[in-house]
This record gives structure tokens, C-alpha cells and sequence, in this order.
């Protein structure tokens, strides 16, 4: 018994030296994970809450604590309370950031729906095509996914661009005469009341970022049971029926995720507007990334680009809080 009961203890002291080298190793990996969050996402948050109290430019000297204060006062809500002011009197930065969430809501808006629109069919084509196939589709659309977005940018500058660009040569070969459009430069070219230079930065956007929703939605379609098809298919339904009536229910969590991402990337979008129209013509294409970016390192008016930066912090999460009650659902497969 004796025996027994020191066994028990060494085996109790085994299993207890186990579980804390398992605490150990978990808490090494986790910490640098956590301590990287902490110094590259939470602290610049709090960091532009702060500074969107503050008149602040890192070209007047403040206080010791943080340059705040001295000649970069505490001005509270006043940036918040600006950004209210639809008069006629509006500051030239109010205006600009007026204009700058309209076209962002626009974008993110006209973004979503062409993107879904596009992958989930598109999805649904690769499935059906032979086996030994998909993968060459599944490249082809995801190779744009991985090129740099600046790049992207620079070579959609040269298909829009009026005298050279690859599009009107095309134009002109189809029609005979010589075409030159200036797609993402003309203010009164205008489409269904949309500016078309703003619908050329939405064609890029979608060509480069088409295939990371069409990999999501492989995979979600590919994780469909084949049973529920093929019981389908025997009680005698179409594709088509069979796409509406079982296939978009049982992806509809997919979906809220897809919806998700993209709208958070879109508003999110720079590189696009920065390089290929700057915010251009007569900020018909002034993202609120690129006037944060203006106001921030051109201007120096750190406070105010602080001030925007929150106001699209809120702007995302309530648009992302939106879609996930719209398109919860209380059910899986």
C-alpha cells in the first residue's frame, strides 16, 4: 500500500510537471503574438483616439508628455463636432471630408454586391468543370490576388492612360478612328451619375481581389454535403433550382463572411486611389484613406486625420455589425 501510494504521488508530481511545462510553452508562443498586437495595433488605436482630442502637428513643439499640449492644445470634440457642419460656411477640410465618405460609402457599396455577384457564380462554374481542371482555374483567378496593389495600379494607369493606354488602342483598332478617353481624369465623365474614373478604380480593385472571395467560396461549396445535392438532383431538380433553393442557404454563413471582408477591405482601399488618380479629378476619387493620408503626412494635421481615422473605425464596425445581423443564421450543416 505504501508502495502504491508513493506511486500515486510520483504519478500525480509527473502529471502536474506535464501540465505546467504545457502552461509554459503555451504562454511562449502566445506572449511575443500578443506583445506584437499590443505595440502595432493597440496602441497606435489608442494613440489616434487621443490625438483626435488634440489640434495637434508635429511641427509645433507641445509639452514634454507626448508633445501634447502647449502649442498643440486639448480642443475635446471639436474635430467631431466640424465634421457635423453641412453649411455653406464648412471649413475646406470639412467639405474634403464630406466628399471623402461619400465616395468611400460609394465604393465599399458598389464593391460589394459586382463582387459577390462575380465570385459565387464564378465559384459555382469551377466546381462543375472537371476535376483535373479546377486547379488551373483556381490559379489563373487567384494570381492577381497576390500581385502588389501599387503594381496592380501602375499597370491599370497604363490601360486607362488616354494616348497610350491598352483600352482605347482597343477602342480604336474596333471602331477605325482614333479614341482618346480620359478615363480617370475627365470630372465630367460621368455614368449613371457615378464618376467613371471612380468605376475604372472599382474595375482594378475587383481584378485584383476577385479570387480571394472565390477560394472562400470553394472551399464553402466543396464542404457541401454531396448527399443533400444528389437527393435533389433524384427528386428531379435543376442546377438552377438546386443552386437558389440549397446551395445559397447552406452558404449564407459563407456569404456573411465574404460580405464582411470585402467591405472592410474596401474602405480600407489606398494604394489604388493613391497611385492611379490621387484623389482625382476635382476629388471625384478621394477615398477617406487617401485625405487621412493628405491631412496626416502632407498637411500635418495630425489631429484631424486622427479624428477621420476614428470616425471610420466606427463607420466599418457599424457596417460589419449591420451585415452580421442581416445575414446570421441560426443553423449549420
Amino acid at each position: 500500500m505504501a508502495t502504491e501510494a508513493i506511486g500515486g504521488v510520483r504519478v500525480r508530481r509527473f502529471l502536474g510537471g506535464r501540465e505546467g511545462a504545457q502552461k509554459r510553452f503555451v504562454a511562449a508562443v502566445i506572449t511575443p503574438a500578443l506583445v506584437f498586437m499590443a505595440t502595432f495595433m493597440v496602441l497606435p488605436i489608442v494613440w489616434a483616439f487621443a490625438l483626435s482630442f488634440f489640434d495637434f502637428s508635429p511641427r509645433r513643439a507641445g509639452t514634454p508628455i507626448l508633445g501634447l499640449g502647449g502649442d498643440n492644445p486639448f480642443v475635446g470634440l471639436e474635430h467631431y463636432r466640424a465634421m457635423t457642419d453641412f453649411s455653406s460656411d464648412a471649413t475646406l477640410n470639412v467639405r474634403q471630408f464630406h466628399t471623402a465618405a461619400k465616395v468611400t460609402v460609394l465604393f465599399a457599396f458598389l464593391v460589394l454586391p459586382l463582387n459577390l455577384i462575380i465570385t459565387l457564380p464564378l465559384a459555382a462554374m469551377i466546381e462543375s468543370v472537371h476535376q483535373r481542371v479546377r486547379p488551373i482555374y483556381r490559379t489563373i483567378f487567384f494570381l492577381p490576388v497576390l500581385a502588389s496593389s501599387v503594381g496592380v495600379a501602375i499597370i491599370w494607369g497604363f490601360v486607362l492612360h488616354p494616348q497610350n493606354g491598352l483600352l482605347n488602342g482597343a477602342i480604336s483598332r474596333i471602331t477605325g478612328n482614333v479614341t482618346v478617353i480620359s478615363w480617370i481624369s475627365d470630372p465630367s465623365f460621368v455614368f449613371l451619375g457615378i464618376p467613371v474614373a471612380l468605376l475604372m478604380v472599382i474595375v482594378a480593385y475587383l481584378w485584383q481581389d476577385l479570387g480571394y472571395n472565390l477560394v472562400i467560396f470553394i472551399a464553402a461549396l466543396q464542404a457541401i454535403p454531396r448527399s443533400v445535392t444528389d437527393a435533389a438532383r433524384v427528386d428531379g431538380a435543376s442546377a438552377w433550382q438546386i443552386f437558389r433553393h440549397i446551395t445559397l442557404p447552406l452558404l449564407k454563413p459563407t456569404i456573411l463572411l465574404a460580405s464582411i471582408l470585402t467591405v472592410i477591405s474596401a474602405f480600407q482601399v489606398f494604394e489604388l486611389f493613391q497611385v492611379m488618380t490621387l484623389g482625382g479629378p476635382d476629388d471625384q476619387t478621394l477615398a477617406l484613406s487617401v485625405n487621412i493620408y493628405r491631412n496626416a503626412f502632407r498637411f500635418q494635421q495630425m489631429g484631424w486625420a486622427a479624428a477621420m481615422s476614428v470616425v471610420l473605425f466606427f463607420i466599418v464596425f457599424a457596417i460589419s455589425l449591420a451585415q452580421t445581423r442581416l445575414l446570421r443564421s441560426r443553423w449549420e450543416y
